[in-house]
């Protein structure tokens, strides 16, 4: 038997260990459904309270409770530590670590490297790397391939085998989880795809080989890029709208009554998460290093970041109606996080509002149910309650996600004005003169 079938076999019949490197909000929920389909998982971080908890089944992530997270613990079937060394006795590893941008807007890729040098004097024949961070076209074979040259025992495609499969997680939904999103998987090998296949069969519902890593890493950077320059499109259509004095949500849901031909996008305070604002940099980085200028990912990225200064003239024009003067009034921002029902503040344009009302000179307040405080850029804030009070206090409330929890129909009531960024109010046929969506 060749030792790619006997790897196969391995992961078919769960003879060995598998691991996930890094354990966030792409790692944890795929160690869990690794765990759930009968492997025994290791997960490695850096982050000593993430591996207690970890250990002792609490969970950091909203999409997994803690009873699902504890069942997979006490069976054995988890652990988390961070000693890399424990890849010695495992036959396939995910690498899971985050790819933020960075200061200067360009690709960090430090995570990626430093988790593959960590695990490098543990690699050993016969196992399957797979990367699962998102990163740009090549990525896999350009960083990852060169570090595994030090051993002069790998024979790529016969006993190792390395491939790209990117994750698809959508934190928050219930419908489409970790387990029965369709995944995609290519090797930089045929073998490597051939056992990448075989392996993510096993836990996952929906496994879609391609012909290789740069295919699979390509089809990421699309799904996120069409979705990126879409909200552009729609964000820009409510920059029009405010000039003609339309409401860009009644155009957006006329539109949406087409059966065909149309896909329908919300506009919205700026891009949030980790994917959406970021993926889309990536293809764009990587194609300025080949003299090619995409220009619709720029234009699309230049709407959405003006996004949440057209809010804070939103806000401007609101206040002007009670004639207040933005500086020295009490801003009120409902939601916090980038998406609603969630407590993931990642890229969340809450974030971007809040620290240009900070600069001119207002006074804000923030109320998220998820979430307790925030720290960015040199402020911090407190979650303010009782919310209805901060309401009736407040000379603006400033919607920025549409959290499933708020009453908006009492926010509504005590409200002195009111910005609604989402149509919260609009789409729950709440309307006055005190309420001004975007």
């Amino acid at each position: 038997m060749s030792e790619k079938n006997e790897l196969i076999s391995k992961l078919k019949q769960r003879r060995e260990p598998v691991a996930v490197v890094g354990l966030g909000y792409v790692g944890l929920p795929f160690a869990v459904v690794l765990a759930e389909a009968g492997y025994e998982v290791i997960g490695i971080d850096l982050n000593p309270d993430k591996i207690a908890r970890l250990n002792q089944g609490i969970s950091y992530i909203q999409d997994i409770p803690d009873e699902r997270l504890e069942a997979v613990v006490e069976s054995g079937n988890l652990r988390a530590t961070a000693d890399y060394q424990e890849i010695e006795a495992v036959s396939a590893v995910s690498i899971c670590v985050p790819t933020p941008l960075n200061k200067t807007g360009d690709p960090d890729l430090s995570y990626i490297v430093t988790a593959a040098g960590d695990m490098l004097p543990h690699l050993h024949p016969g196992m399957i790397l797979i990367l699962t961070s998102t990163t740009y076209p090549g990525s896999t074979r350009e960083i990852v391939l060169p570090m595994l040259a030090e051993h002069d025992w790998l024979e790529l495609g016969v006993n190792f085998f390395l491939a790209f499969s990117p994750e698809r997680v959508d934190p928050g939904r219930e419908d489409w989880t970790t387990y029965n999103t369709p995944r995609v998987v290519g090797g930089i090998t045929p073998e490597g795809t051939e056992v990448g296949t075989a392996f993510l069969r096993e836990a996952l519902e929906t496994v879609i080989p391609v012909s290789s890593a740069e295919v699979a890493e390509m089809s990421k950077l699309l799904e996120n890029t069409f979705r990126m320059i879409n909200i552009g499109l729609v964000n820009e259509m409510a920059l029009m709208c405010d000039r003609l004095g339309v409401n860009v949500w009644e155009v957006i849901e006329a539109a949406a009554t087409k059966p065909f031909g149309f896909m329908k996008f919300t506009p919205g305070p700026g891009l949030g998460g980790h994917c959406i604002p970021i993926d889309p940099i990536y293809l764009s980085w990587k194609l300025r290093s080949l003299q090619y200028h995409t220009r619709f990912i720029d234009l699309a990225a230049e709407i959405n970041s003006n996004m949440p200064r057209f809010v804070i003239r939103q806000i401007q024009d609101a206040l002007n109606h009670q004639e207040l003067p933005l500086k020295g009034s009490d801003i009120l921002i409902l939601g916090a996080a980038y998406k609603p029902d969630i407590d993931d503040l990642r890229e969340s344009p809450a974030l971007d509002v809040i620290d240009l009302l900070l600069e001119k000179g207002a006074q804000v307040t923030f109320h998220d149910p998820y979430i307790r405080s925030i720290t960015h850029q040199g402020w911090e804030l407190t979650r303010i309650d009782p919310l209805q009070e901060s309401v009736s206090s407040a000379d603006c409330v400033v919607v920025i996600t549409d959290h499933s929890a708020y009453d908006y129909l009492e926010i509504a009531e005590h409200a002195n004005c009111l910005v609604d960024t989402r149509n919260a109010l609009g789409s729950r046929g709440i309307q006055g003169e005190h309420i001004f969506p975007i």
